[in-house]
């Protein structure tokens, strides 16, 4: 849906714009041919209506190059500067919840063309700990947001509800070996799943802290872990010009533990602020349709660890 509504927009920009040129370069100076032979014919100056029937504008050509630079401006805020997300669902609670609304940075992983993603400027990559927003690798169609744990050839395992690290080694003398992440218990969270509280963990990942939730109740699910050629079940090694995505949800998320790792190619930007957050509390008895908010969170208005 998101890269059909940017086909759509880049179509309409063009469109647009090729009126609006069309129009500075051709149709306006035939007007004004029109008007200045009728000002010659005329002994008094001619007002603004009367000039407009000497030389009318099509209801086509004024809506297009009235259109175009609104198009536009629109165009280049979303494509490269910021794009705004909604979260449709629980798999980064408890950073992000269903409801909230938040701006993606376009720029942070480099510039890409609108329609086919190319890459065509570099302005940086992602760190471990960004939460961010990529084209879903095994459906490119659909965006998914998560936190970048693994970084290219980084060593990622994950047991006993427990992530390790080893960074990768280039050409280094001395290179760190495998260390598990940082985590202290904070207690039992608000949110729950089948009537058991999550527990609340506060992670040290990369230089950001931030929280996670945890099912004591469930199991870990090691049957359907992605397994990578080479490797035992929940451990992975990140390849070239690749990362390792997880939700802070732990275990409610479906991420590179599942269907593997997330490509370059497919990264979108990086998630940097909530701007509004909605609750969507309906009563079974409620007439609304389910997609109209029934309340605003002002409190998680800001920005993303």
């Amino acid at each position: 849906m998101a890269n059909l509504f940017s086909l759509i927009l880049t179509l309409v920009t063009v469109l647009t714009g090729i009126i609006w040129i069309v129009d500075k370069l051709v149709f306006k100076r035939r007007r004004q041919v029109l008007i200045d032979e009728a000002q010659q014919q005329s002994e008094e100056p001619l007002s603004k209506e009367q000039l407009a029937q000497v030389a009318p504008v099509p209801g086509w050509l004024e809506n297009g190059r009235s259109i175009f630079p609104v198009i536009l401006v629109v165009l280049i805020l979303r494509s490269f500067i910021f794009e705004p997300f909604q979260i449709p669902s629980g798999s980064m609670m408890p950073t992000l919840l269903p409801g909230d609304f938040i701006l993606v940075q376009k720029f942070a992983y480099g510039l890409r063309d609108p329609v086919f993603h190319h890459k065509f400027l570099e302005t940086g990559e992602p760190k471990r700990g960004d939460v961010a927003v990529f084209r879903y690798p095994p459906n490119p169609k659909i965006d998914y947001i998560k936190r970048i744990v693994g970084l290219p050839g980084d060593t990622i395992i994950y047991q006993n509800k427990t992530l390790y690290v080893k960074p990768a080694c280039h050409g280094a003398k001395t290179c760190p070996g495998l260390q598990q992440v940082t985590k202290n218990y904070i207690g039992p969270s608000q949110f729950s799943q089948m009537g058991m509280p999550l527990e609340r963990y506060q992670e040290q990942l990369g230089k950001v802290t931030h929280d996670i939730l945890r099912n004591p109740m469930l199991p870990e699910q090691y049957p359907s872990y992605y397994r990578q050629p080479g490797q035992e079940v929940g451990e992975w090694v990140v390849p070239p010009g690749h990362y390792f995505a997880m939700g802070d949800n732990r275990d409610n998320s479906a991420d590179s533990r599942y269907w593997g790792f997330v490509a370059e190619k497919n990264l979108v930007g990086k998630a940097v602020a909530i701007w509004i957050s909605f609750t969507f509390d309906h009563s079974a008895d409620s007439w609304l349709p389910s997609w109209v908010p029934t309340g605003v969170r002002f409190s998680r208005i800001g920005g993303i660890t």
